[in-house]
């Protein structure tokens, strides 16, 4: 199979190299933030959401630039939908764990200590989501091969999360020391929240094996 890139596209290769690192960063910030808001560290908490908000606004600017040069110069003609296709999906997970942190940072759920762990295993969860997808945008380009392994491992950190979420639930609903029923449901929002960004990443895992089929087709 042809390279994806070629010396004429050796800037653009660079491009959607930045992009994709500030896609995994999101999703480093993302875990970290809900840590930090979790144990009660509430500067770093503040931090995090400021770094992947300034983030989420860089990532735009690349993913525009990007597809200015895709249509201007023309490169990659035979992929360039895929590509486009791609970068959008990419951005709907910055988008949603820049969201996360800002819901966490509007609405300041209190967190009972009991759950605290289920929160943090539920948000690291979801973050390896991402970090796994990444690779397989990655290995889209340069690795097809690989691609499909990745996309498992995406499959199987979302699967982990959809129990701990679950188990987060019952937990919080089940207990007597959430005497109001108000709190309860909170819980649940945030889990859910949490939990959807491994649901993204999972999407756009799906869309990365249909892309990798036609490449090799």
């Amino acid at each position: 199979m042809p390279k994806f890139f070629n010396s004429k596209s050796k800037q653009l290769e660079g491009d959607i190299d930045g992009y994709l690192d500030r896609v995994t960063t999101a999703g480093l910030i993302f875990h970290e933030g809900v840590k930090a808001y979790v144990i009660g560290k509430k500067d770093k908490f503040e931090r995090n959401f400021k770094e992947i908000s300034v983030l989420e606004s860089d990532a735009d600017n690349i993913r525009r630039d990007i597809k200015h040069k895709l249509y201007t110069y023309m490169l990659i003609p035979e992929s360039r939908g895929d590509v486009l296709g791609l970068l959008e999906t990419l951005d709907d997970i910055v988008d949603i764990c820049e969201k996360v942190l800002e819901q966490f940072s509007i609405e300041t759920p209190d967190i009972p200590e009991f759950l605290e762990s289920d929160f943090i295993e539920l948000a690291e969860l979801s973050s390896k989501t991402v970090e796994e997808v990444v690779k397989a945008a990655r290995a889209f380009f340069r690795e097809i091969g690989m691609v499909s392994n990745y996309v498992n491992k995406v499959h199987f950190y979302e699967h982990e999360a959809d129990d701990v979420e679950e188990h987060l639930k019952r937990n919080a609903f089940n207990s007597k020391e959430i005497e109001s029923f108000s709190q309860k449901v909170h819980m649940r929002y945030f889990a859910e929240k949490i939990a959807a960004v491994s649901d993204v990443a999972e999407s756009v895992a799906e869309r990365l094996s249909v892309y990798a089929i036609k490449r090799r087709i």
